[in-house]
Parts: structure tokens; C-alpha cells; sequence
């Protein structure tokens, strides 16, 4: 029997104003599914890139962390960049623009 990890919620502070993750779209025009049950495209795939984690998300997963977008400005560079700049969106929030504000049981 594996023990239940705690829910944690995070938020930029106690306010939870939104926020973004930096996230990939695209479509994929072929058979997803088992191969006894194929079902054909087309299909919308996502994802959302991730850096290593600030000391906050460590606590909780100490692999990686999404990368958080948390301004407009942020999300017009991730959005329109052609080149380069978006790389600076990369890195980790810094340890105190992210915190725990609840944590409790998973539900059943």
C-alpha cells in the first residue's frame, strides 16, 4: 500500500492572482490508441516546458517545475518572440514569487 502525498496549491501570494505556464501545441494527423483499437487523427497534443524547481516547489517535486509566466509581458515574448528572447522566460521563478497558500489530503 503506498502512502497519499498531500495536495499542495501554490500561488504568486495569498491573493492567487492567474498566472501562465509556457506550454507547446500542435496536431498530429495519425492512429493514437492500442494497436487492436486505433483511433485515427487528427489530434491535438500539449505540453508545457519545465525548469528545475525553485526551493518552494522542491519541497513538493523535487525533479522539475513548469515554467510560470507571470505578466502579460511575459506571455506577449512567449507568444510573438521569433528568436531568442523567449529563452530568458526559462529559468525557475525565484524562491519568494511562489508559495504555498493550502495544502490538505488528496481526495479519495
Amino acid at each position: 500500500m503506498t502512502k497519499k502525498k498531500d495536495v499542495a496549491w501554490l500561488a504568486l501570494n495569498n491573493d492567487r492572482p492567474l498566472f501562465a505556464f509556457d506550454g507547446i501545441w500542435t496536431q498530429f494527423n495519425g492512429d493514437r490508441g492500442t494497436k487492436s483499437k486505433p483511433i485515427p487523427g487528427p489530434h491535438n497534443g500539449y505540453g508545457f516546458l519545465t525548469a528545475a524547481p525553485n526551493a518552494v516547489v522542491e519541497l513538493i517535486h523535487p525533479k522539475a517545475m513548469p515554467v510560470i509566466l507571470t505578466s502579460q509581458e511575459e506571455c506577449d515574448v512567449w507568444m510573438r518572440s521569433p528568436g531568442d528572447e523567449e529563452k530568458s522566460l526559462l529559468p525557475p521563478l525565484p524562491d519568494d514569487a511562489l508559495k504555498i497558500v493550502a495544502r490538505g489530503p488528496a481526495k479519495t
